[in-house]
């Protein structure tokens, strides 16, 4: 399994756990116990159990019909739009809720950018009765206002980031400032493939829910479990790490991982990690990082929440290195027109980040027969304030 996580937390050169000896106990606790925990079964009957009653799973796989007449290829969304919460996000803290408890953790904490993790994270705190607090960028707070009202009415305490440039990358640098400061009763929910060792690959087996079920569901509606194309949208990249994970070794399965080039690439507002980054550490990961001469991280930028980070999990970087994936960055304006084509062809309103993975149609020629599953990370509504504003609706 050359795509999977090594003894030492490495994907290639990627992955580890560079941290700060404070925090080592905690995160070696959880690298001794993890495996062990979510292969009993007892955990593993609660997990799918809650994913069945509480998240909806399995989630549709559904034929977009006028989709693929116009793009002359067979096109499938696999609908995590259609989660409980509205995104896949929940896949992931369901699990880690379930690790946490069995860790005997009563305070969960938790980063979020778009605020779909926040709220997921939040869900499942009020579900099982843990204190919850979620730290959000400033600028986040103020173009995500529905989310976080959520996360209030969840009984969760959304506490502001009001460094740097105020976004997701600020909130987890104050979530793992917490985590320094509150070792013993705190469990940290990290909300993508992103973080120190045992995170990466942690998340990415709570989100493989997605490319199992992609894989029976397929087989039911084409007689084969494997497509040609497999699209996901990457920030950190937690919905494409849960795509592509039943695929990895499957070599004949072209996976594309869709990033945001913002204002353009080369324009400095731009968040496309694979193009942009070098080899650094952020977030006590190795991974592929933008920044500057000097090591520096740079600001990234996206019209999308969830897809401003500087970073790309370690398994990502990994994937690029190892061109197992292709990587496409999209711009805010093809996004933004993928996202309302979907609305009219369909009547599904995606979430921004979703809408980059639906703008590769229109870079890249399929074929007739080839079948190309694209993953609906997320739905719209969190995202009206923009679509509102970008089209003038």
């Amino acid at each position: 399994m050359k795509y999977q996580v090594n003894e030492n937390g490495f994907y290639g050169e990627f992955g580890g756990a560079f941290i700060p000896e404070m925090l080592y106990p905690n995160v070696e606790e959880l690298r001794k116990q993890y495996l062990d925990i979510i292969a009993t079964a007892e955990f593993q009957k609660e997990f799918h159990q809650l994913l069945k009653d509480y998240v909806g799973r399995p989630t549709p796989l559904y034929f977009a019909e006028r989709l693929s007449a116009k793009y002359n290829t067979k096109i499938y969304l696999k609908r995590e739009d259609l989660c409980h919460t509205g995104a896949h996000k929940i896949n992931n803290t369901i699990g880690q809720i379930l690790l946490a408890k069995r860790l005997r953790k009563t305070r969960i904490i938790a980063e979020t950018g778009a605020g779909q993790h926040g709220v997921a994270t939040a869900t499942v705190c009020a579900l099982m009765g843990l204190k919850c607090i979620v730290y959000m960028g400033e600028i986040d707070i103020q173009r995500q206002a529905p989310n976080v009202a959520r996360m209030k009415m969840l009984g969760a305490e959304v506490r502001p980031a009001t460094s740097g440039s105020k976004t997701l990358k600020d909130a987890t640098n104050e979530a793992i400032r917490d985590w320094i400061n509150n070792p013993i009763d705190t469990f940290y929910i990290i909300g993508s493939v992103v973080g120190p060792h045992p995170y990466p690959d942690m998340v990415a087996k709570f989100q493989s829910i997605i490319s199992e079920e992609i894989k029976k569901q397929l087989h039911e509606k084409e007689g084969k479990e494997n497509p040609d194309y497999v699209i996901a949208c990457v920030g950190g990249g937690s919905n494409a790490a849960g795509a592509f994970y039943h695929f990895l070794d499957e070599e004949k399965v072209n996976l594309i991982a869709v990033e945001a080039a913002g204002k353009g690439i080369h324009s400095g507002e731009s968040a496309a990690t694979s193009v942009l980054g070098k080899i650094g550490i952020i977030h006590g990961s190795k991974t592929l990082l933008m920044q500057s001469e000097d090591g520096q991280i740079t600001e990234p930028y996206s019209i999308s929440a969830g897809l401003d980070y500087p970073g790309v999990g370690p398994l990502h970087a990994h994937l690029h290195d190892t061109k197992r994936a292709e990587f496409i960055a999209i711009t805010d304006d093809d996004a933004m027109a993928a996202g309302l084509n979907l609305c009219k062809t369909e009547g599904i309103i995606p979430a921004i980040e979703s809408s980059h993975a639906l703008a590769v149609l229109d870079q890249k020629k399929f074929k007739k027969d080839d079948i190309v599953v694209i993953n609906l990370s997320g739905r719209g509504d969190k995202d009206l304030n923009t679509y509102i504003n970008y089209f003038e609706l």
